[in-house]
């Protein structure tokens, strides 16, 4: 066979692999990832059994790094104690050389049952469940099938020339073997199937029993090094864990490039088949680093702690929200109802840019919407967890109800940012992108409903700081006429399709979606009068839109409220 072409099969089979883990991946969190995620976050009362359920779901969705991503988003959110979830970490390293254990077992019969399998489970099932089952199933086919195609490509490697002095020059320098192997892993977010490759090679006389261990230590410290780079976005509580593995990882890599002469003879020594050398080495280095660093947990912490302090000053994080202020219930309701009214700013803001994005063709401004959202989700979190503490305390009943409208308005805010990002700004996007325009009229119609949101935001906002009920009652009725502006620009744009205006065939779709968009986001503007309301017995009468409302305490009859 051909160097080239014999390169080009060892690249497919390794991407095959790859793209078999990443099914068994999205397919176990399809299925279970929700269950997953609770076991992770219950499972956390030790260290023992959180290291345990680190392993366990590392078992099941085949991927270190996934855990390590949903173990610092829960670290992030105050979920997990930050020791807990490094011993979650420990236990998922543990996890994926377990993986590893498994796949070198020689099944190849397997791979074509659990392909079969896979793929009749994918195409009867109906649920989300029994799907991801048989995507998980299928992916696990297709590793195998994957493993022995690189066991077949790799084997005439032994008798060549150029690739034993490759590897002798690996041997000299374990080092540089290392950092090869953390740049595959990094590059293709995996270090087990790094590890595997090295299995493979060391079984086929590729690699010997010196550059197998350098290079199972690098793809164990190029593992670490993906999740710390998908939580960067989550903020330092979630970084100091990620990094935290990182630093375990490298100093388990130095101990073993160190003892890399002795470990070798001692693995040569005990395990004849240099395969199996590989995943004993793999599952050895995970094993030591769990019982030496989980005691540690808490000093490792620390440790991330002082290199990963909390900003000082954070633009996307709380402005308002004192935790010294837990203890004084009015005054914590206040500054987090001021917080929650700079997430109504901020919702404000993206409505301004996505109808500059949409009315003006601006994908600058689109773009912006989408930078934004992520401050909506991060500030919405951090109210709900900080009136969360907050109800631990002594409440009496108005308070009660005053946190649960700022709870309620906050998360419509969060949803409200969801629309427009993902429904206005995407609309705006496509609508650029495919060079499409609205028919005057059209856009005239978008603008009006667009601005009438606007206002009715910061009528919104003015409800939920004064809670004045004659504002909340003129919230609710614009509810009502936005209603009938949605209704008729929908007949209108109805009229231009008959007519058979090209921009308005042209742009149907995003016209009407559009006008869907914006009623959703005015039923969540409204949300803010609905306690107000209901407290004066109103709620009934606004929505019925009579003509009459109940009368306040103090008012003349007769007088419009």
């Amino acid at each position: 066979m051909h160097p080239t072409v014999q390169f080009i099969d060892l690249l497919a089979a390794a991407a095959l692999l790859l793209w078999g883990l990443r099914l068994i991946r999205t397919g176990v969190i399809r299925a279970f990832g929700a269950t997953l995620r609770l076991w992770i976050s219950r499972g956390t009362r030790n260290r023992l059994l959180a290291a345990l359920w680190g392993m366990l779901a590392t078992l099941g969705l085949q991927s270190s790094t996934a855990t390590a991503v949903i173990t610092g988003s829960f670290a992030a959110r105050g979920i997990v104690p930050a020791p807990m979830a490094q011993a979650v970490m420990l236990g998922a390293n543990l996890g994926t050389a377990l993986v590893a254990a498994i796949l070198s077992v020689d099944l190849h019969w397997v791979a074509s049952l659990c392909i079969l399998a896979g793929v009749a489970t994918f195409s009867v099932a109906q649920a989300t469940r029994g799907r991801g089952i048989g995507r998980a199933v299928l992916g696990l086919g297709i590793m195998l099938l994957a493993l022995r195609l690189m066991a077949e490509v790799t084997a005439p490697l032994q008798d060549s020339a150029t690739v034993a002095l490759v590897i002798a020059g690996l041997g000299e320098a374990p080092l540089i073997a290392a950092i090869l192997a953390a740049g595959l892993a990094v590059a293709s977010s995996s270090s087990l199937a790094v590890v595997l490759l090295v299995m493979i090679l060391a079984t086929a006389g590729v690699v010997g029993p010196e550059p197998a261990l350098a290079l199972v230590a690098g793809a164990n410290v190029g593992g670490a090094v993906t999740p710390w780079l998908a939580v960067s976005a989550e903020g330092p509580a979630a970084r100091r864990i990620t990094l935290g593995n990182l630093a375990v990882r490298m100093v388990g890599a130095a101990a073993v490039l160190l003892l890399a002469e002795p470990l070798a003879d001692l693995l040569a020594t005990a395990i004849a088949d240099p395969g199996l050398q590989v995943i004993v080495a793999h599952l050895g280095f995970s094993a030591v680093l769990l019982l030496v660093f989980l005691p540690l947990a808490g000093l490792l912490c620390r440790l991330m702690e002082r290199m990963l302090p909390e900003p000082a000053e954070s633009g996307r994080g709380a402005e308002y929200l004192d935790e010294s202020l837990l203890d004084t219930p009015g005054m914590a309701l206040a500054v987090a109802a001021r917080e929650t009214l700079r997430v109504g700013d901020i919702i404000g803001t993206m409505l301004e840019r996505s109808r500059q994005a949409l009315l003006q063709n601006d994908e600058v401004a689109a773009l912006e919407v989408a930078r934004l959202e992520p401050d909506v989700d991060l500030l919405t979190e951090a109210i709900k967890l900080y009136i969360t503490r907050l109800s631990r305390a002594e409440l009496d009943e108005a308070d009660v109800a005053r946190a649960n409208e700022i709870t309620s308005f906050a998360i419509n805010l969060e949803h409200m940012g969801d629309i427009i990002e993902n429904g206005i700004a995407e609309a705006a996007l496509k609508k650029i992108r495919k060079r499409l325009a609205f028919s005057s009229e059209g856009a005239a119609e978008l603008a009006e409903v667009h601005d009438r949101t606007i206002a009715n935001l910061r009528l919104a906002q003015a409800v939920f700081l004064g809670r004045d009920a004659d504002l909340a009652r003129q919230l609710v009725e614009s509810k009502v006429e936005i209603r009938r502006l949605e209704a008729l620009s929908a007949e209108r744009h109805l009229g231009r399709l008959r007519a058979g205006r090209p921009e308005a065939m042209e742009t149907s779709t995003i016209h009407l979606d559009l006008l869907r968009d914006l009623k959703r986001l005015n039923a969540h503007v409204t949300s803010a009068a609905h306690p107000i309301l209901t407290e004066i017995g109103a709620l009934r009468e606004s929505r019925m839109r009579k003509q009459v409302p109940p009368r306040r305490l103090g008012q003349p009859q007769g007088t419009k409220a």
